[in-house]
């Protein structure tokens, strides 16, 4: 599975694997991918530094990526507080009232919320730069599209290509004017952050609409032969989120959620505005159920969403709370139904390949190689 942008980052395998977890995003790279570490949960710098040091000393010298969330134009003078005052009162009784509802206790004393969405604040995002180029990652991708000019130069001085998600044609031209290196055309399955345009639809119009720029092909894809298929509509890799929350290097700390997401098909998820204000896929529950609901006070814009249901959503997985439990993941999660180490995710998705390419070489009349 080589193509031009993987051998240009080093690696044998062009699946680039998108993951919170450091053991998981070592895995990938030690398995011949490109793992990828989310860092948007790292509040704390230090935090993020331990992890990257760890990554150091677990990816046998071989490369890796970061990816953040920052917008692209920069918003002066806003700190957490000031966006915290904006969050109505009806909202956050709403919060109360939904989570009594359900018997969720409250967190215990002097105990905070473990899960915060301030990697959303652009200063926070900047800070987890600070932080990454002292490191030799290969590729810095920013799921909230382009990011600022400025960011892309630093990367860009420092040898570092830079990705962004797209979910349209007209969202990647925009990320090619503003210099990005590699596309990662992210459809409607996704889990996350997404569009409506699917990705047998938007891969090929991406790849049309950027051209010769690299395109990664991602949502809804979990086999060998979802990733032949998207090479064969040119992309130039694939980038794969979900999959890897049922392996066993994943520390989801719920033993309840991967139950669920092992039990859970295709069907079984929902794009909703309840984690962070903006649409994104996950296992539908009770809780995006209330949130999506008509008759309640609807969800607030970003980042306003994520910081008043920080603390519930700590609370919720803390104490496994079934019908409101939950977690971003794409429409590929009816295929995880079981937990296996990365390298045998690997191996799965490698002989899928194969038995794909073979297929396609009957039906052209060529014999395999």
């Amino acid at each position: 599975m080589e193509t031009e942008l993987s051998k240009e980052l080093g690696v044998e395998h062009a699946i680039f694997g998108f993951t919170p977890f450091p053991a998981v995003a070592a895995a990938i790279t030690r398995a011949g991918g490109f793992g990828v570490l989310g860092a948007v949960r790292y509040t704390a710098p230090d935090d993020l530094a331990r992890d990257l040091d760890w990554m150091q000393e677990h990816t046998d010298g071989k490369p890796y990526g970061l990816d953040v969330v920052m917008p692209a134009k920069k918003v002066e003078g806003i700190t957490e507080a000031d966006v915290e005052a904006m969050i109505p009162a009806g909202h956050r009784r709403f919060v109360r009232d939904t989570l009594a509802e359900h018997g969720v206790p409250e967190l215990g004393e002097g105990e905070t919320s473990g899960w915060r969405i301030t990697g959303w604040m652009e200063d926070v995002a900047r800070s987890q730069l600070d932080v990454a180029f002292d490191y030799p990652i290969k590729l810095l991708a920013n799921a909230l599209g382009s990011p600022p000019a400025d960011v892309v130069d630093r990367a860009h001085d420092r040898g570092v290509l830079v990705a962004a998600l797209a979910g349209s044609a007209r969202h990647a031209r925009h990320h090619a004017d503003a210099g990005i290196d590699v596309v990662v055309a992210q459809g409607y399955e996704a889990g996350g952050h997404t569009g409506e345009i699917a990705s047998m639809v938007l891969v090929p119009d991406v790849v049309d609409a950027v051209g010769p720029l690299p395109v990664l092909a991602a949502g809804g894809i979990g086999s060998g032969e979802q990733i032949a298929a998207g090479l064969a509509l040119g992309a130039q890799g694939v980038w794969l989120g979900s999959l890897w929350l049922t392996t066993e290097e994943a520390d989801l700390h719920s033993r309840a959620l991967t139950r669920k997401l092992l039990a859970a098909g295709s069907g079984d998820t929902v794009r909703s505005r309840a984690l962070t204000g903006k649409p994104a896929r996950q296992l539908r529950t009770r809780w995006t159920d209330a949130w999506d609901d008509p008759s309640g006070p609807g969800a607030l814009p970003m980042p306003l969403q994520g910081l008043l249901v920080a603390e519930a959503v700590s609370r919720i997985q803390k104490y496994e709370t079934g019908a409101l439990l939950g977690t971003p993941v794409g429409q590929i999660v009816g295929r995880m139904n079981s937990e296996r180490g990365v390298q045998a995710v690997f191996d799965d998705l490698t002989r899928g390949f194969e038995r794909a390419v073979d297929r396609i070489n009957r039906i052209a009349g060529r014999s395999a190689s």
